[in-house]
């Protein structure tokens, strides 16, 4: 029996490589920008950020988290306070169990968060129950919100403080648009840390003279 012809693959992944610098190239940078500058102060002040997602996209919110905290400086000490609500798989279980899957962002976020600390979701449709309710909860807070969204940019896009709407009708390129976004902050943040580090490093010794003088 002979094997059935299969069509190259090269036609899709030029098709899909032209769609998404399609798709980047018309975009409009200035939620990202905006959200730069307040990672920025994020890292100066200490302020948390949280992310959610699920799916494709917990998964690029977990690599996110990881991104922020250790590469984006690559110094003892320095980094953003930064937490994926979607991590932590005995977190996760409870609270689908017990409270429901709806809310599984939400609780953790009602005794994580703090006012001014900022929430960043990043969703395909932007209509999972379990990202717009942690959207709600972060108003509750008085948290920044910010979502990296696709398609239509679904209910999310009215809930959140900055939406970061990359309008394409493809969850791949939705989900590639994320990780695009999440590494440019990331190569941004990172050409400041001298800047931002030299900062702490003053900030730390006026602590320790602090200390000193008081027990003189």
């Amino acid at each position: 029996m002979s094997a059935i012809p299969l069509p190259s693959p090269a036609a899709l992944f030029s098709d899909y490589s032209e769609r998404l610098t399609a798709t980047l190239k018309a975009f409009d940078w200035a939620p990202v920008e905006q959200l730069a500058h307040d990672l920025m102060d994020c890292w100066h002040t200490g302020r948390q950020v949280f992310l959610a997602g699920n799916g494709g996209s917990g998964g690029n919110a977990n690599h996110l988290a990881n991104d922020f905290l250790y590469p984006l400086s690559k110094t003892p000490g320095s980094g953003l306070r930064v937490h994926s609500l979607s991590a932590n798989p005995a977190i996760l279980t409870c609270l689908a169990n017990d409270e429901g899957y709806d809310r599984v962002f939400s609780m953790q976020l009602a005794v994580q968060a703090r006012e001014g600390d900022v929430l960043i979701v990043l969703s395909g449709s932007g209509n999972s129950p379990n990202i717009l309710k942690a959207l709600e909860e972060a108003r509750l807070i008085g948290m920044t919100s910010y979502a990296l969204l696709g398609f239509s940019g679904g209910k999310a896009k009215a809930l959140t403080d900055v939406p970061i709407h990359f309008h394409v009708d493809d969850m791949q390129i939705a989900e590639d648009a994320q990780m695009i976004v999440g590494h440019m902050l990331l190569q941004w943040l990172h050409a400041q840390r001298d800047q931002v580090n030299a900062l702490k490093n003053c900030a730390a010794d006026l602590r320790q003279t602090w200390r000193r003088m008081k027990n003189i």
